[in-house]
């Protein structure tokens, strides 16, 4: 019987799964920025920043959000390393301990849950300012110009749907120069980029098996479950007398995890022979088992 290693297919989607259930955070958002970020790679490195893993983090938003939120999850000694200075830059004074902290970048599992956690935070801030539920493409606005200047572009956007992208972002559109213009050189306006940072995360997100968009608002957390039902025949998950609203988000993405594990379940399961021979679900693993059996558990089984 093989063990599922954490830095599979398998293992990346179960460690998205545990930081969506833990902070709340849609997982087919996680999923698809994961993809979109990093093909899906925890030890992915960028070529021409300090951005490394999953998701991605360069080094100052990886200090300022385990800073904020390392001790929420027992990384309480990597948090109290880090300081803020008054200009506002994160540092760490001993030199290996710093080291340490950015490693654990390429750790899925801390990785997921820095990503869930600074993706919370974003969503909080977008929601205050606008008035609005922030949508996963909204979050992904946050993590691609940062929160003021996801706020700036999404209200324009509502008022000037029209307007020209790269005048309101000179710099961004310099660096990214394929998502405010077209092939052909022409300028994107707002909802032209919108739309197509949406269409990265939906498409990356069905890449590896979401239940659902990742573009989408986070309020039908049924979605999921419906659609995973009708890819194992139809079948409907009834939640317990015993259980509370946020089982059903936690049911949501456990199954989510199951279902990238099974074989033939989805396109990529059908063309990739590791991830479907990785798991088979008529012969448990270890991780299986321990999902089924939490599962149990949380329903009151």
């Amino acid at each position: 019987m093989s063990i599922v290693s954490v830095n599979t297919k398998a293992g990346i989607q179960t460690a998205i799964a545990a930081a969506s259930r833990k902070t709340g955070i849609d997982f087919n958002y996680l999923l698809g920025q994961a993809q979109v970020e990093s093909g899906m790679r925890a030890n992915a490195r960028a070529a021409t920043s300090s951005a490394t893993g999953l998701y991605q983090f360069i080094e100052q938003s990886w200090l300022g959000v385990m800073k904020n939120h390392g001790a929420e999850h027992g990384l309480g000694w990597a948090a109290d390393s880090i300081r803020q200075t008054s200009s506002g830059r994160y540092v760490v004074s001993d030199p290996a301990v710093r080291r340490a902290i950015l490693e654990m970048r390429s750790d899925p599992g801390t990785a997921a849950l820095m990503a869930a956690e600074h993706a919370s935070d974003n969503k909080a801030a977008l929601e205050d300012r606008l008035g609005r539920p922030a949508t996963g493409t909204d979050l992904y606005m946050a993590h691609f110009l940062g929160q003021g200047g996801a706020a700036k572009f999404l209200g324009a956007m509502e008022q000037s749907p029209d307007r020209i992208g790269a005048s309101m972002f000179p710099a961004a559109a310099r660096a990214n120069r394929g998502i405010f213009y077209a092939s052909n050189g022409q300028p994107r306006t707002l909802s032209d980029i919108y739309a197509r940072l949406a269409g990265k995360l939906d498409q990356g997100a069905a890449a590896v098996g979401a239940t659902g968009r990742a573009s989408d608002g986070f309020d039908d957390l049924s979605n999921g479950l419906d659609v995973f039902g009708a890819g194992i025949g139809g079948a409907e998950v009834v939640l317990g007398n015993g259980a509370v609203d946020s089982d059903r988000h936690w049911v949501e993405t456990t199954l989510a995890q199951l279902k990238g594990s099974r074989p033939g379940s989805d396109q990529l399961a059908a063309a990739d022979p590791f991830t479907r021979d990785t798991v088979n679900p008529f012969r448990p693993t270890p991780e299986t088992a321990r999902l089924a059996y939490l599962m149990l558990a949380k329903l009151g089984a």
